[in-house]
């Protein structure tokens, strides 16, 4: 692999490690072929032997995740000094359980109802261009700081497969981790930057509702369970409004609603779903008492039996602000300073948030988004697709990210 492709520093100074061209080509046809296949978390065998493979014939020795998908991969750990202080990369390589919508598009998955539909495929081949880069410039002596490759599936899964990854000692040495999530608001060769919380906690809520039935012609005579779940669906999201600060943004949302079969049956059973969202982590840690208490006060109110299953998620990403700033001068290195905007607080959900629980970490909103373009395509929706030019600026980044790690140390 040549590097002749490099950036100059202010001062003069050379930071090595720019995207060839012809590695680029490769990443975006890696892309493309992931895109084609997406598969759903804790099924992604193909896309872990794809990622093994270019790995190995780059002359690394990858690990698969003892859960069968995902791999870890390091660069320089127990060669270069310093292996308890190593920088992790991750990604995510799991797709969504929608059906592709784009048309006229040689990429468009081939798998019924799946799809990489929220930039996975892109963060991907960023960090697997960034090892490639990384490791030649190891064998070349020029990376002075180790690195790790971490390539996690399951993100999309409640709580998410980021504490499996952990279990498996992803983050044994680690010091620092970064990552990137694609962001359809932002254009291609820019990323945005907060430092703090970036994301918000998302938790799973399902609710099963009992009565005893009867007719609609008597609702005074048994428990009058659609009317139950009617409140439950209305009265709880206001009384969680009420019991936490609202600055803390808690907010129960709902997803399904199902109940009854005739229009003069009152129903003996009812279930509901949605999630439960939050800005703040501390008011995250006491939500699933809050709505449940909501949820039961709620259904006895209305002599209703209640079930509730609160499947706990993720606590937000909160970016520390060291690692903001890395990658901030990362990205001023690559690409001025002009590409680097700040951004706002999402109310999505993202199980990076697990790895922060361990060590200092930060993740950008990688920008995808043709410059120019006025249609945003949004995450989590058939037709999303990227500028390919956002492969370029994460892999930069990351590799930029590396090498200036170690001159902050």
């Amino acid at each position: 692999m040549s590097l002749e492709s490099e950036i100059e520093l202010a001062g003069g100074a050379v930071l090595p490690g720019a995207l060839p061209e012809e590695l680029r080509a490769e990443l975006v046809l890696f892309r493309r072929d992931m895109h084609r296949h997406p598969e759903l978390g804790h099924q992604e065998f193909r896309t872990t032997a794809a990622i093994k493979e270019r790995l190995e014939r780059a002359g690394l020795r990858p690990r698969v995740l003892s859960s069968g998908t995902g791999l870890i991969c390091d660069i320089g750990v127990g060669e270069i000094p310093g292996a308890d202080r190593v920088l992790a990369m991750r990604a995510d390589i799991d797709g969504l359980p929608i059906p592709d919508m784009k048309t006229d598009c040689p990429y468009r998955s081939t798998v019924p109802d799946r799809a990489h539909a929220c930039g996975h495929d892109v963060h991907t081949t960023v960090v697997l261009g960034a090892g490639l880069i990384l490791a030649d410039l190891h064998r070349q002596g020029l990376l002075t700081r180790p690195v790790r490759l971490i390539f996690q599936p399951a993100e999309e899964v409640l709580p998410g497969g980021a504490a499996d990854v952990i279990a498996d000692g992803a983050l044994d040495g680690v010091g620092r981790i970064i990552a990137v999530h694609c962001d359809p608001r932002v254009d291609a060769g820019r990323i945005g930057l907060r430092q703090g919380p970036i994301t918000s906690a998302c938790d799973r809520l399902e609710i099963s509702l009992d009565g005893p039935g009867g007719h609609t012609a008597r609702p005074h005579l048994t428990t009058d369970l659609v009317t139950a779940a009617a409140r439950v669906v209305t009265d709880v999201p206001a009384l969680v409004g009420r019991r936490v600060d609202t600055r803390s943004g808690l907010a129960v949302t709902w997803g399904r609603i199902e109940s009854g079969h005739a229009p003069n049956v009152i129903p003996q059973h009812a279930e509901l779903s949605g999630t439960v969202r939050c800005l703040d982590l501390e008011t995250w840690r006491q939500a699933a008492d809050v709505v449940v208490a909501a949820i039961d006060e709620v259904a006895n109110l209305h002599r209703a039996k209640s079930e509730i299953n609160y499947v706990r998620g993720v606590p937000p990403v909160v970016n520390e602000a060291g690692v903001t700033e890395l990658l901030r001068d990362a990205m001023i290195a690559r690409c001025g300073v002009e590409s680097v905007e700040g951004t706002e607080q999402s109310l999505g959900g993202e199980d990076f948030s697990w790895y922060l629980e361990h060590v200092p970490g930060a993740m950008a909103r990688l920008g995808v988004r043709p410059p120019g373009e006025r249609t945003v395509r949004d995450l989590h929706q058939g037709d999303f697709d990227v500028d390919e030019h956002a492969i370029t600026v994460g892999v930069e980044l990351f590799t930029a990210a590396a090498l200036l790690d170690t001159l902050r140390r």
